[in-house]
Parts: C-alpha cells; sequence; structure tokens
C-alpha cells in the first residue's frame, strides 16, 4: 500500500519540470529529455540545472544533434554547472545512441548502464521513466526517504541492501517511472535532510523514524578533504583582451578553456608566485581564491598583469570580455579576485 499512497500523493502534488510528464497526461516521456535531466543533476540542483537543461534543448533539441556537436561547444554551454566529465561523457553517450539501429536509446537499465557516463542509478531512472521498466532507481534522496521509513541507523552506504529490498517491494509494477519520480520528489520537497515536513508527508503513518527523523540515516565518519595548492594567472591585452588557454583532455576541467594557471600541488611549498606564469609581465598579486572539488579543495593565490603588447603563448589565445560567458566557475572566482579597475 505505500507505494499506492505515495503515488496518489504525486498525483496531486508532481513538481513541474521542463523534463517530466505530468501523472495522467498520456504521453510517453522522452528519453533524450529524461537522460539529458538525469546527467545534469548529479550532484546539482534542480534550481541550477532548469535553465541549462532549457539552452541544452532549444540547442540540441535530440542525441543526434547533440552528437553532432563540437565538444568545445557543449563545454562551453556546461560552462558554471561543474563535475565537467559529465559533459565530456554526454558527447561520448550521444555519439553511442546516435549510432545505435535508428539512433535510439536502448530501452532497459542492463543496456543503459553500458552506454558511456551512466551509472546503475542514472539507468534505473531512464529505463523506469522513459521505458516503463519496473526498476528500482535509488539515489541518496531515496535512500534518506527510506533510511527514514524503516529508522535504519546505518549510514546509507551500509544500508544499501536493505534500501534496495525496500524500494523494490513498494514499486508498483504498472507506474515505475511515476514512482521512481514521486520518490525523488518526496526527498526534495518534504523528507529533507534538515527540518522534514512530517507533517505534510503521505507515508507518516508508515514511518518508523518520523519522532527523531534527524537520526536517520547514520552518518559516515567524515574525512577532511586535502589541500592543494598553486596560482592563477589574469593576463589583460591592451585592449582589454583576456589571455585564456584550453585545458588538458583529461582530468579536472578536462578540455575547457580557462585561465593559465600552475600544477596544482599538495605540497606545502607548491607553486604559489608567478614561476609559472604564462608570459613575461609585470605581476601583481590580488587575492586569492578557494573552490571544493570532489576529492580535494584548492587553493590559487591570484595574479595580474595589464597592458600586454606581446602574442599570446603556444596553446593559448586572446579573449574579448564579452566571450568569457563559458569559463567554468573556478576561474569565474579568480576573475572576480583580479577584477579591481579591469574590465571584468
Amino acid at each position: 500500500m505505500t507505494g499506492r499512497k505515495l503515488l496518489a500523493w504525486y498525483d496531486r502534488h508532481c513538481r513541474d519540470l521542463p523534463w517530466r510528464m505530468a501523472p495522467g497526461s498520456g504521453r510517453a516521456a522522452d528519453p533524450y529529455r529524461v537522460w539529458l535531466s538525469e546527467i545534469m543533476l548529479q550532484q546539482t540542483r534542480v534550481e541550477t540545472v532548469r535553465p541549462y537543461f532549457l539552452r541544452f534543448v532549444e540547442r540540441w533539441p535530440d542525441v543526434r544533434a547533440l552528437a553532432a556537436a563540437p565538444l568545445e561547444e557543449i563545454l562551453a554551454a556546461w560552462a558554471g554547472l561543474g563535475y565537467y566529465s559529465r559533459a565530456r561523457n554526454l558527447k561520448r553517450c550521444a555519439e553511442a545512441v546516435a549510432a545505435r539501429p535508428g539512433g535510439r536509446f536502448p530501452g532497459t537499465a542492463s543496456e543503459l548502464a553500458e552506454l558511456p557516463g551512466i551509472g546503475p542509478y542514472t539507468a534505473a531512472a531512464i529505463a523506469a521513466i522513459a521505458f516503463g521498466e519496473p526498476v528500482a532507481a535509488i539515489d541518496g534522496k531515496v535512500g534518506r526517504v527510506v533510511c527514514r521509513l524503516l529508522a535504519l541507523g546505518a549510514a546509507k552506504g551500509e544500508a544499501r541492501p536493505a534500501i534496495r529490498a525496500a524500494v523494490e517491494a513498494m514499486l508498483p509494477p504498472d507506474r515505475p517511472g511515476d514512482f521512481a519520480q514521486a520518490l525523488m520528489d518526496l526527498g526534495a520537497t518534504i523528507c529533507t535532510p534538515r527540518n522534514p515536513a512530517c507533517h505534510a508527508c503521505p507515508l507518516a503513518g508508515d514511518c518508523q523514524g518520523r519522532d527523531d527523523p534527524h537520526l536517520y540515516p547514520g552518518k559516515a565518519p567524515r574525512t577532511e578533504k586535502p589541500l592543494r595548492r598553486g596560482a592563477a594567472y589574469l593576463a589583460y591585452r591592451h585592449d582589454g583582451a583576456l589571455l585564456l588557454q584550453r585545458r588538458p583532455a583529461s582530468g579536472l576541467l578536462g578540455g575547457m578553456a580557462g585561465l593559465p594557471t600552475s600544477d596544482w600541488s599538495a605540497a606545502r611549498d607548491g607553486d604559489t608566485g608567478t614561476a609559472s606564469a604564462p608570459i613575461a609581465a609585470d605581476w601583481r598579486r590580488t587575492g586569492e581564491v578557494r573552490h571544493v572539488f570532489t576529492h580535494f579543495t584548492l587553493q590559487l593565490q591570484v595574479y595580474r598583469a595589464d597592458g600586454l603588447a606581446a602574442g599570446p603563448p603556444e596553446g593559448c589565445w586572446w579573449s574579448r570580455p564579452e566571450e568569457l560567458g563559458g569559463l567554468p566557475t573556478l576561474f569565474r572566482k579568480a576573475l572576480r579576485a583580479g577584477a579591481g579597475g579591469g574590465p571584468f
């Protein structure tokens, strides 16, 4: 009955999202839009994703159009969403799907999981929402809901088998896509990490953790992220153009346009000066930025030089201020740190 209660709530309260078909609409979800949204939503909030998604589907309305797009254009359109390996895998996956018969996505979770950038949760979500396969799509929000529902005090990782068994037991085979989205919405709007609205929850009567939901799930021990250091260089030409370079294809921010930087070192005495500057100039230190990646925190000293007239070094180019919209967040922070009196 729990699954049916959840669906009844979802029918009344589902979120209006541009990649979603409302329950009862009679329209099938577009696998391309479901896939694109699920990739964008990995580790990213719905409010952040919405405008990116709308721009992507306007520019590349189907998987074949995205497959044909240059990677540089996709990376530039992705700038600001973070976790840039997702954008590179987006291109690879689109190419793989476009090469399939009819340019169509496979319809099962097991086949979807073989495509680049699609893990078990994403494969299950696409299969359930776009193709109606009765599979359990379990992400962090769903794990939190189920841990509270069953009062599972273990951390979500340790509780994974029990979470999966519970979701599979609740799953209505006739509406797997709506059920998956209902669990997502419940975790996003009602069963939130802090201050859950238990009084409004459709499953409150079945929830074993309702009296103290903050106990569930249990917390895994926190590990402090290591710190890496380096320097970023803002080189401005005499006409206000900024020196940019393309980052290596592999690694963090791979293939993205960005500011020249030194190596990012974990050593306490890493290069945080001007020894790695891309061009000889009168450099002055203008600030410092910190940026948190998945596995480490980066601290960059920001240096600036103005009025340069030399040609760009190999692998670099001059870019006008109005052309800087596609820079990743890290480099936007560096630009703000060095923008006193400058053109950005």
